[in-house]
């Protein structure tokens, strides 16, 4: 099985996609993931649709706006509370990792490697089969 990120930007219409990606494929959700990390001092979070491979395929794809949210404790922002939502809608809930910043990596590729073994790690996709 091949597990790659989906990467869309930080704006409400890339989040509002994110959620409709959720909604459409309810049957294939796996998780709803949070990703806490720091930048500059700021907490930020990245918010993760992981889905089931469709079927017959092999690839279990994970979609993510990445680092564009603050996290609730921080500061409460509308593009959290809409994840919410859509956590409560979906019956999902969120589960939250910490994670280092994208820009600790030379590349965003590594930085997906990094976070695919760090959800791998804490069971919240399957390892390589």
């Amino acid at each position: 099985m091949i597990q790659r990120f989906i990467l869309l930007g930080e704006g409400y219409t890339d989040l509002y996609e994110l959620f409709e990606i959720a909604r459409t494929n309810q049957r294939r959700l796996l998780r709803l993931v949070q990703l806490d990390t720091v930048i500059s001092g700021q907490k930020k979070s990245s918010l993760v649709v992981i889905l089931q491979p469709a079927e017959p395929g092999k690839l279990m794809p994970l979609y993510l706006s990445l680092e564009g949210v603050y996290p609730p404790e921080e500061k409460e922002t509308e593009r959290y509370q809409l994840f919410e939502q859509l956590s409560h809608e979906l019956d999902a809930p969120i589960h939250r990792l910490e994670v280092k910043p994208s820009a600790d990596f030379n590349e965003l590729e590594l930085y997906f490697q990094y976070v695919i073994g760090v959800l791998r790690l804490n069971r919240f996709i399957p390892p390589l089969q």
